[in-house]
């Protein structure tokens, strides 16, 4: 199957490591021009070096994903680098263990800005750019969190069932511009920020998956790439779940006489 990805020019959020960083391989390995952002440089720059050895290379920029004013500006210097923006993927993120009783108000106010309103500002900036082709594909980096909220999660959960919402809403909006928004709907992935949460409950976390084994970014990447690419061009305005069939019935290991 082709993709037909080659010279896309694709944004992606987050994208010095995790889920974020083994998408942008996968774009760059179809051709794709690509440029990461994140708050962390150096992160960036050791991604860049690693993919330089492997003989792609990538634009980087250290930017905030909450701050308007800045986002917008790496979304100008994409297009001035590479001539436009056809994927947009809004990938950043952060989360806290934490009871809802713990937060204050600008602490619930500020993890909204981190995980719900930088996917607003994200679409908004992506489309503005893709209303010049008449064409476009945003991907949204939602969460299972969005459909079984999590207890000690309580702003993530709530604010990636926003970022669900929300990409349907931008999908119906932007429909006739010909840009297509989805969101993606990770489960248990093996990354650098669940690797600690894995090695602590790994084996209680195992029970709600049928597969028996965690996700790794590459499972999550493969299937973005895809649904960026025109083989995908009539799904829109929906959360693609890549979970290994996490709680997909009440009792997941049954297969294994184990439900």
């Amino acid at each position: 199957m082709e993709l037909n990805l080659k010279d896309k020019v694709v944004i992606i959020t987050g994208g010095g490591s995790g889920i974020g960083k083994a998408t942008a391989l996968e774009f760059l390995k179809e051709g794709c021009k690509v440029a990461i952002c994140g708050r962390t440089l150096s992160k960036l720059e050791n991604t860049k070096k690693e993919f330089l050895q492997l003989g792609y290379n990538l634009m980087i920029s250290p930017v905030d994903v909450t701050d308007y004013n800045a986002l917008s500006s790496f979304a100008d210097d994409v297009e001035a680098e590479f001539g436009q923006i056809n994927i947009w993927v809004n990938n950043a993120g952060s989360n806290k263990i934490k009871s809802l009783m713990e937060y204050d108000a600008n602490e619930f106010r500020a993890m909204t800005d981190e995980i719900l309103v930088s996917v607003f500002l994200g679409c908004k900036i992506a489309a503005e750019h893709m209303k010049k082709n008449h064409s476009g594909v945003i991907l949204n980096a939602s969460s299972y969190s969005a459909m079984i909220p999590n207890a000690g999660r309580g702003p993530y959960s709530a604010c990636k069932a926003g970022v669900s919402s929300l990409t349907r809403s931008f999908a119906a909006e932007l429909a006739a511009d010909h840009i297509r928004v989805l969101a993606y709907v990770p489960g248990m992935i093996a990354t650098e920020i669940s690797r600690k949460n894995i090695e602590k409950n790994g084996e209680r976390l195992m029970k709600s998956i049928p597969m028996k084994r965690f996700g790794m970014p590459e499972d999550l990447s493969k299937v973005i790439v895809f649904l960026a690419s025109d083989c995908a061009s009539y799904i829109n305005g929906v959360n693609v779940e890549v979970s290994g069939a996490k709680f997909c019935v009440q009792n997941p290991l049954y297969a294994y006489g184990e439900g």
